[in-house]
C-alpha cells in the first residue's frame, strides 16, 4: 500500500512494504486506486524470486515474490490495523506468528477446465482477474502428487466426448487417498468412464463423478471411496466426503486444533460449545479432552456426518442443527467457555446474543480480520470481554488470506 502525492492510498500489486517501485493504475476507486508495479527501484530485504514459472499469470498465488517471514509480517499487521481501524480495539498481547509448510500444503483445489482448439485441454487455476484459464504445467502449493496429475488430466480431459462440458475438477487430498470430482454437464459414454477407470488405476487416484450440485457427488472408481484426515494429538480420525468443507492445508490445520484447545484449556465435564463446528474438527479434539461438548452448524449432512464421526471415535458429543445467523443457541446453555470458527462472513448477531452470564471465555478461530474486528468491537465494548490476545497462522501460503485465533475474557 503506498499513498500518492495528494494522499490518495494506492494498493499496488508486484510491490513490497518498504519498497520504491513505479506502477500503472488500472482501476481507479473513490477512495482507493488498485495499480501494479512497472519496475522495483528499491527492493526491500524480504523480495526473492518467485518459485513457479507459472506466478503473475496463474491467479492461484499473489505473493510468491516475498518470503515466509514477510508474508506473514504483512498478514499480521493487517490484524492489528483491522483491530484497531475496525473494531477500536487492541489485545493485551499478540501471539507468536505459527509458520507452516509453504509448498505442496494446499489439499483442496477447484481446478478449472477449459478446452481451447488451438491449445487442447487447459487444467488449473484462473488467470489473475480474468476468467481464462491459465496454461499450468505444473504448481508448487499443490502436493507434489498431484502437480504432476496437471498434464495427464490435460491429455485425459481431450480424450473425453464430453470435454466442452467438464468445467471444473476438485482436488481433496485425504490421509488415505486422493480423490479427484469430475464436474460434468453431460452424461458420460462408454469410452469416457473406460478412459476415467484407466486413469484412476494408473496414477493411484480415487475418480468421483458429479452430474449435478455437491449433493450429486458420487465414487465412480474405485466403487467405494472413503476418505478421512487425522488428529494425532488427540487420536482422533475424520472421516469427510470430498466436496465437504476441511481445511486446505491439514499440516496448519492441527497446529491451529492445537493452539485453540490451548487456549480454551477445556477441562473434564466442562461444558464447552462449538459454533459452525462442521465435521467436528475442534468438537472431537474437546471431547478427547474430556469435555462435554455440543457443536452448532447450519448443515443437517455435515451434523450428520459429526454425529458419525463422533461414533466412529468412540466419543461422546452432542451435534444440533442451527441456523447461528439467525437463532440463538443459548437456550442450550449455560456454556462457560464457546469457540467461535465462522464463515468469512463473521459471526455479529450471534455475539450481539451473548447472554450476560455466560461464557467466561470465548476462542474465536477467523479466516477474515474485518468481520472478527467487527464482532471484537461487539465483545469488548458492549458484552464486556477483554480481548486478551490475538495472532495469525500461515494457513494459505503465498495467497492474501489471513488466518487467525483470538482469545476473549470477561
Amino acid at each position: 500500500m503506498a499513498r500518492n502525492p495528494e494522499g490518495k492510498v494506492v494498493f499496488v500489486e508486484g510491490g513490497l512494504p518498504g519498497e520504491r517501485v513505479t506502477y500503472r493504475i488500472f482501476a481507479g476507486k473513490r477512495k482507493f486506486d488498485v495499480a501494479r508495479a512497472t519496475s522495483i527501484l528499491e527492493p526491500c530485504a524480504g523480495r526473492r524470486a518467485p518459485r513457479c514459472p507459472h506466478f503473475g499469470v496463474c491467479g492461484g498465488c499473489a505473493t510468491q515474490h516475498a518470503d515466509e517471514r514477510t508474508q506473514m509480517a504483512a498478514k499480521q499487521r493487517w490484524l492489528e490495523d483491522c483491530l484497531e481501524r475496525i473494531g477500536k480495539v487492541k489485545p493485551e498481547s499478540m501471539l507468536p506468528v505459527v509458520y507452516g509448510p509453504e509448498w505442496g500444503y494446499r489439499h483442496r483445489a477447484r481446478l478449472s477446465v477449459r478446452h481451447v482448439a488451438s491449445r487442447g485441454a487447459l487444467v488449473g487455476f484462473r488467470e489473475r482477474r480474468s476468467t481464462y484459464v491459465a496454461d499450468m504445467r505444473e504448481c508448487h502449493v499443490l502436493p507434489e502428487a498431484v502437480s504432476a496429475l496437471i498434464l495427464p488430466l490435460r491429455e485425459l480431459v481431450g480424450k473425453l466426448s464430453i470435454k466442452e462440458r467438464l468445467p471444473q475438477i476438485e482436488v481433496a487430498v485425504a490421509d488415505n487417498a486422493t480423490v479427484l470430482v469430475f464436474r460434468h454437464l453431460l452424461p458420460l459414454t462408454f469410452d469416457d468412464q473406460a478412459h476415467l477407470k484407466a486413469f484412476s488405476e494408473t496414477y493411484g487416484v480415487h475418480v468421483w463423478l458429479q452430474p449435478a450440485g455437491p449433493d450429486s457427488a458420487h465414487p465412480f472408481e474405485p466403487a467405494q471411496s472413503e476418505l478421512y484426515y487425522e488428529l494425532p494429538e488427540f487420536g482422533v480420525r475424520i472421516q469427510f466426503r470430498p466436496t465437504e468443507f476441511t481445511q486446505v492445508n491439514h499440516a496448519m490445520n492441527r497446529v491451529l486444533v492445537s493452539k485453540a484447545l490451548k487456549l480454551i484449556d477445556p477441562q473434564p465435564g466442562e461444558r464447552i460449545a462449538d459454533l459452525f463446528c462442521g465435521l467436528g474438527n475442534f468438537s472431537l479434539p474437546l471431547a478427547a479432552r474430556g469435555a462435554q461438548v455440543v457443536g452448532f452448524e447450519g448443515s443437517k449432512e455435515l451434523v450428520e456426518r459429526a454425529r458419525e464421526n463422533a461414533a466412529a471415535n468412540g466419543l461422546v458429543a452432542q451435534f444440533e442443527v442451527m441456523n447461528l445467523f439467525t437463532a440463538s443457541f443459548s437456550s442450550f446453555g449455560p456454556f462457560p467457555k464457546i469457540l467461535i470458527d465462522p464463515p468469512r462472513e463473521g459471526a455479529v448477531e450471534l455475539v450481539k446474543s451473548l447472554p450476560a452470564e455466560w461464557p467466561r471465555r470465548i476462542v474465536y478461530v477467523s479466516c477474515d480480520p474485518a468481520t472478527l474486528a467487527r464482532d471484537a468491537a461487539i465483545l469488548v465494548s458492549t458484552q464486556g470481554f477483554r480481548l486478551v490476545s490475538a495472532g495469525v497462522v500461515n494457513m494459505f501460503p503465498h495467497t492474501a488470506h489471513v488466518e487467525s485465533i483470538a482469545l476473549f475474557e470477561r
